[in-house]
């Protein structure tokens, strides 16, 4: 296997765990946003743009993950970093879930000045901040979990998860 191939293969498998986790994330989120928008008019996302979005947002991890700033607190409590990760990936997922709404109204008004525009005039705020919430929270388990795994090792996480308990004790 060239170099080549072998990276390709090793960034694929990377971007596999993030990318699940957050097309489940992100259909979570279209489910309540069309339970919210119901009747209202406003275009729903489809599971294609969950899944664009959640590919986008995996490689945006990985990406922010490589960055000497994402390990911040390496001596202090995990709760450190925990919360120094969501945020810096709930700022990503912001950009990313307002792009989505916004690429609808692009494409109707022609340009990006007139769509952010327009975008602004009828964005209904209450249900923008609670997707908002919905992603803190998911962002927040993401986190921790990714957090827990690199303290504790994959493999002793993946155990407590998915062995059975006497396994794990014993």
């Amino acid at each position: 296997m060239s170099k080549l191939s072998a990276k390709l293969k090793e960034e694929l498998l990377a971007l596999i765990p993030p990318m699940i986790f957050f097309f489940v994330a992100l259909n979570l989120v279209a489910i309540v946003r069309m339970l919210m928008l119901k009747g209202t008019g406003i275009p729903l996302s489809t599971p294609l743009q969950a899944f664009v979005a959640a590919l986008i947002l995996a490689k945006a991890v990985l990406i922010a993950d490589m960055l000497p700033l994402i390990n911040r607190y390496p001596n202090k409590p995990l709760v450190y970093n925990v919360a120094w990760k969501t945020a810096i990936y709930l700022a990503l997922a912001t950009v990313i879930h307002y792009l989505e709404r916004l690429v609808d109204f692009w494409k109707a008004a022609g340009s990006f000045a007139a769509a952010n525009q327009k975008l602004l005039a009828v964005i209904v705020w209450q249900h923008f901040w609670a997707v908002e919430i919905l992603l803190a929270m998911l962002i927040l388990s993401y986190s921790t979990v990714t957090e827990l795994g690199r303290v504790i090792g994959a493999d002793k996480l993946r155990q407590i998860f998915f062995s059975p308990q006497a396994a794990v004790h014993g």
